[in-house]
């Protein structure tokens, strides 16, 4: 009979430190394919700490496992140690002990949880009556309470879940139970309370082992980084609505309470470039640009916030992070209509890598919005060399372009020239928009002038052309069909022969059939001693 060596919790715990630390997120997520699919086989624990299988992949794995000193565990695979293999086999003996499998999984989230758990509670004799009391005391306060009182009722509401494991389940669980136990308010502070029990989640999220704790930077696993996503876009479908503050101005010291929450978490996030963009900066331009700057009455409160936000990043220390701090100030300077001081710090945060081109694409949206064509044309043509990730979609960009130029003709020539100035990064966009706007010529002269050939393009990538302005086809085709056959091969020659016949049908539609015949025996003669090009002239049917 197979023995099991019962695992207490101190060592399941220690199991799951060792695998957070021996195994990145990805292999983790593989293993756990493997495991799901029983790909182990003769699992065996021939001792307290060592265990025997075997893992199929592309062939059967000899995977040696020790629980004592996992880093000594090996695999007869080629990466031989802490691989997909050995993290299956470990998440077969988590079932094995009766353990939840997903908490290996997901281990480098859990072991931030298990280090420094939420809420550590001593059972006591009537401690769920108290807790009970507790919340009783802190519901009735939410009404006229405080930020802080609101965040010490969300923590009590979410307590029981502290040792889930962080995922959107976890998510849907805390929203609901915060959801059932939310007290009537009115508009404005139903609002703010909803967005601080998302806020208080993705906390959660991202420091399980609680705010401010040393290590809870550290990198999400697969499914928790899912459920931020997700909760990210519910932050930004609730700040759509408006907050209307003119109706409840007792709310103010609430916004103000919330922006410096934002404010401080910002300036000391950390910055992931593995992150669609920083978590608190999206949350800060969004209180700002959806709720606080609608209800401003002057510059006073920007100027307040500039000032706030370098005495925050003064406190933060070595821990501020400087981009955020300099894209926060732009965009108080964007608000005072300071548009060359904005310019100049986004121009000193995009020196260092860190700086998302999300963020700095979001002072677009307001000018749009706002109709302010002119102002929009002068922000594209100094946000767009600063989008320098070659893995961002310019497309809005682009869209953004469009939209100017309709309501302002005469932005179309800065448009052309910061499109330019952004190449090759640009190519893309830049491509589409000269054929949009038949600007027939100079993507000709481009596309020459990149060294492209005919076959780099779908056929109807070059309809357009062909249709509006075929005879600047004729050198492109030309030049490529001459290139193809100085290639001195059958594959070069039937490419030849494929231009040449659409050179027929240009020279046909341009009724200049005449000089059509004149090149054809020209180039027939010149090449005459090839005789696999004359083969493949003939099977395509241009000469007899």
């Amino acid at each position: 009979m197979q023995r099991n060596f019962y695992m207490a919790d101190q060592e399941w715990d220690k199991l799951i430190s060792d695998v957070a630390y021996q195994f990145s997120d990805i292999t983790l997520k593989r293993g756990f394919q493997y495991y799901k699919q029983d790909r182990v086989h003769a699992f065996k624990m021939i001792s307290v700490g060592s265990i025997l299988a075997l893992v199929e992949g592309g062939e059967d794995y000899s995977v040696t496992i020790d629980l004592d000193t996992l880093s000594a565990s090996r695999c007869s695979c080629p990466v031989q140690h802490s691989c997909k293999h050995m993290a299956a086999v470990l998440m077969k003996y988590a079932e094995q002990q009766g353990r939840l499998v997903h908490m290996l999984a997901n281990a480098k989230t859990t072991s931030q949880w298990i280090r420094n758990p939420v809420v550590k509670e001593t059972p006591v004799a009537g401690g769920s009556a108290r807790r009970k009391e507790q919340l009783k005391e802190l519901a009735a306060l939410v009404p006229s309470g405080n930020v802080e009182q609101w965040r010490e009722y969300l923590a009590l509401l979410t307590a029981p879940l502290a040792p889930t494991v962080r995922n959107s389940q976890y998510t849907d669980r805390a929203l609901a139970a915060i959801s059932e136990a939310t007290p009537a308010l009115p508009p404005a502070s139903g609002l703010l309370y909803k967005l601080h029990a998302h806020l208080f989640v993705l906390e959660s999220l991202l420091k399980p082992a609680g705010p401010h704790v040393p290590g809870a930077g550290a990198s999400l696993g697969y499914y928790t980084s899912v459920a931020v996503s997700e909760l990210q876009k519910a932050v930004t479908d609730l700040m759509k609505n408006s907050l209307p503050l003119a109706a409840e101005p007792e709310c103010w010291p609430r916004v103000s309470e919330t922006l410096a929450y934002l404010r401080r978490e910002m300036l000391n996030e950390p910055r992931d470039r593995s992150r669609e963009q920083p978590y608190y900066s999206l949350c800060y331009d969004l209180i700002w640009r959806g709720w606080i700057a609608p209800n401003a009455s002057g510059p006073a409160m920007y100027l307040e916030e500039l000032e706030a936000l370098r005495q925050t990043g003064e406190e933060a220390g070595i821990s501020l992070s400087r981009h955020s701090q300099q894209l926060a100030e732009s965009r108080m300077y964007f608000y005072l209509n300071d548009d060359k001081g904005a310019w100049e710090l986004l121009g000193k945060a995009s020196e260092r890598p860190g700086l998302y081109p999300d963020e700095l694409m979001s002072f677009l949206a307001p000018l749009a919005e706002a109709g302010h064509w002119s102002r929009l044309a002068l922000w594209l043509a100094e946000i767009g060399p600063l989008l320098t990730s070659r893995l961002y979609n310019l497309k809005n960009y682009a869209g953004y372009w469009e939209e100017a130029v309709r309501r302002l003709p005469e932005t179309e020539p800065r448009m052309w020239d910061t499109l330019i100035g952004m190449l090759p990064l640009s190519r893309e966009i830049y491509e589409e928009m000269l054929l949009d706007h038949g600007r027939w010529q100079e993507w000709m002269d481009y596309q020459l002038s990149s060294g492209k050939e005919p076959a780099d393009f779908r056929v109807s990538d070059l309809q357009p052309i062909e249709k509006n302005a075929p005879e600047l086809l004729l050198p492109f085709y030309h030049q490529a069909a001459e290139r193809f056959v100085l290639e001195k091969n059958r594959h070069g020659y039937k490419a030849a022969v494929k231009l040449l016949k659409r050179l027929s049908k240009l020279y046909k539609k341009l009724k200049r059939e005449e000089r059509w015949e004149q090149f054809l025996d020209s180039f027939t003669f010149r090449y005459s001693r090839l005789r696999a090009l004359q083969e493949e002239l003939r099977k395509g049917k241009l000469i007899p």
